[in-house]
């Protein structure tokens, strides 16, 4: 039987490591340059959304306009889910102005997020993110973005187990989850408290025991990057329970592929293809390096206040091997039948240096002096404040869920 347990709104949060979270971004760091200057093509792809109408309207090609009245969506204190990592302001950030940036594509209008809507799409269905702690962080947008239309006597949240997190909303007979799974695969990662990043090892063949929580659902989004960027990552054929398993290392883009084909084959065999929608968020990037955007070497996103506004930019830390593979697994389950679309929020969040929240946000374990003497070295420039990046990915979101063409 499930444990329940109820969550006091605006207290809580399952602790990330700072270190664990720095060792992920250093790992990204080492292997971009080999991984972005060998192949960057899909980066450059136009990708024009099925049964678009306009074969010019891109929704991911744009740039941010200043837009203070209309956004934010939502009020970070007035969200009493907001979670301690995101909460930029509750944290001590006093410039704002983060929460203030509009996407807008170039040749179509991104349609307007409307709460009441996606509650009454969502009625008597269910959601399910998938993922690791920026697909968390995409979670927590949503929920910030529609609970305010529900009255507080049919809203609640609550965790079902340790990875899965449960957001209700009973006037609608909807719920909205995350279910923490890094790597979708097993793996030694996959206690949303107790990680095991230094030393990673994925069950590539395994998917099951997480997969078991998605099945009924009606929209599945699913990323999984982050925890993958090493230069090889240790794969284990057999069980974590057994001591006769093989472990072997497998350079990363194979046992990258690896999994997803395991991913892939699973919702061959279990997903209703008349009931299901399936999304892919691409790689949400990390602003660790000030050089790539014109500043000193060392300088990272902590103390930025404006978004990067050179268009078509790129940064270091985005892997287009990794994207051409899902690109592959998604072309492939799209010709079984499958409704699946990739969410390709890269780019538009490149040119957002400004939104992460850098020293902003509650440590889950204690500074050192030497953190706390400079500032730079712990700002988390991987994970975004609320309001901000994130409601952008769910507005693209809400578009497709209501079949943007």
């Amino acid at each position: 039987m499930a444990k329940t347990v109820q969550i006091v709104p605006g207290a809580w949060g399952i602790g990330w490591s700072f270190q664990s979270l720095i060792a992920l971004l250093v790992a990204a760091l080492v292997i971009a340059c080999v991984y972005l200057t060998a192949d960057s093509r899909w980066l450059l792809k136009e990708q024009v959304p099925a049964n678009n109408s306009s074969s010019s309207c891109n929704l991911f090609s744009g740039k941010w306009v200043f837009d203070n009245k209309s956004y934010p969506l939502y009020k970070e204190q007035r969200c009493p889910y907001m979670w301690d990592e995101y909460a930029c302001e509750k944290y001590g950030r006093k410039d704002t102005t983060y929460q203030n940036w509009r996407w807008q594509p170039h040749h179509c209008d991104l349609p307007r997020f409307n709460a009441t809507s996606l509650l009454e799409k969502l009625r008597g269905k269910r959601l399910v993110f998938v993922g690791d702690s920026l697909n968390r962080n995409q979670w927590i947008s949503l929920v910030c973005l529609i609970e305010s239309s529900i009255p507080p006597a049919f809203k609640s949240m609550h965790i079902d187990n340790g990875s899965l997190l449960t957001f209700k909303a009973t006037e609608y007979n909807t719920s909205i989850n995350f279910y923490w799974a890094p790597m979708l695969v097993e793996s030694n990662c996959d206690d949303p408290v107790n990680h095991h990043v230094q030393f990673r090892i994925a069950r590539v063949q395994a998917i099951e025991k997480h997969a078991r929580h998605w099945t009924d659902a009606d929209f599945l989004i699913f990323d999984s990057y982050i925890w993958w960027l090493a230069p090889h990552m240790k794969v284990l054929w057999g069980s974590f329970e057994s001591s006769d398993g093989i472990y072997k290392e497998v350079g990363m883009l194979r046992s990258y592929e690896m999994a997803l084909k395991t991913w892939s084959d699973w919702l061959d065999i279990h997903i209703n293809r008349s009931r299901t929608q399936l999304f892919f968020v691409s790689m949400s990037p990390i602003h660790l390096r000030g050089e790539e955007w014109g500043m000193e070497t060392g300088q990272n996103c902590y103390k930025e206040t404006m978004p990067i506004f050179q268009e078509g930019y790129w940064g270091s830390a985005s892997y287009p091997r990794m994207m051409q593979i899902v690109e592959s697994a998604v072309d492939e389950l799209k010709t079984r039948g499958l409704k699946v679309q990739i969410l390709n929020i890269t780019q538009l969040s490149e040119y957002r240096k400004e939104a992460h929240p850098s020293i902003y946000r509650r440590q889950w374990t204690p500074l050192t002096k030497d953190q706390l003497s400079n500032p730079r070295s712990y700002a988390d420039c991987g994970h975004w404040c609320l309001p901000g990046v994130p409601d952008v990915w769910n507005e693209l979101l809400f578009a497709y869920i209501f079949g943007f063409s």
